[in-house]
């Protein structure tokens, strides 16, 4: 019997990607249920995900990801649960590769990692400190810690609830799961998504993630 999945796809005005992100990860065979929570959106996001196929849970503001994801978890159906970001379009359907792991019994929840970014990005500050945190608080190495496709268990899912609610969520989520003694596999994937650039919005964008990863941590270490 196959394993029934539960893709979960936080979306905020994803109007142009997330019909062809949804009908990606529903060609997916293990995939049986698909959760759009449209985060607040003033555009046709939460029609087209109708259109194409998926459930939406509609949330009236914009609370960020990690709040959406906390909001569309009273949903989830499925035996493994996979967390998709809106913008992958076509590529989504690579997240059948990160489901393997976790289908095979090899790990208990898998991690995407992108190919090299195309365009001139950040300096690794967010990145970096990530690693960091992750290694020193549950001795982990990540290559991808701020990497939002995951596929884990639902046990997993659900030890790793409520998330942090802003950019933070990443790092949160791997460190309950590791001190746990859940098994962490990192993948590579050949995923495509919108990237933010060295300019002022994308400046901006990296030091709301430094804040967010900084309270993670720090709220990880109080947990430990």
């Amino acid at each position: 019997m196959e394993p029934f999945v539960t893709v979960l796809i936080p979306a905020y005005n994803e109007a142009a990607t997330i019909a062809t992100t949804v009908y990606a990860v529903r060609r997916i065979p293990e995939v049986g249920q698909v959760v759009v929570v449209d985060d607040g959106s003033t555009d046709e996001t939460a029609i087209r995900a109708r259109q194409a196929g998926a459930e939406v849970e509609r949330l009236e503001k914009n609370q960020g990801k990690g709040s959406a994801l906390n909001h569309g978890a009273s949903r989830v159906k499925g035996s493994i649960v996979a967390l998709v970001d809106a913008d992958l379009g076509e590529s989504a359907a690579e997240i059948a590769k990160l489901l393997a792991p976790v289908v095979a019994g090899e790990a208990e929840m898998a991690v995407a990692r992108f190919p090299p970014t195309l365009r001139v990005g950040g300096f690794g500050l967010v990145k970096g400190l990530a690693r960091r945190g992750i290694y020193w608080l549950a001795r982990v190495e990540m290559r991808a810690p701020l990497s939002g496709q995951r596929v884990m268990t639902r046990e997993v899912w659900e030890q790793v609830l409520p998330l942090e609610p802003g950019f933070g969520m990443e790092v949160g989520m791997t460190l309950r799961a590791a001190r746990l003694g859940f098994r962490i596999r990192e993948v590579d994937l050949s995923l495509t998504h919108r990237e933010t650039g060295r300019d002022w919005s994308g400046f901006r964008h990296r030091g709301r993630q430094f804040y967010h990863v900084l309270g993670a941590l720090y709220r990880g270490a109080l947990e430990k």
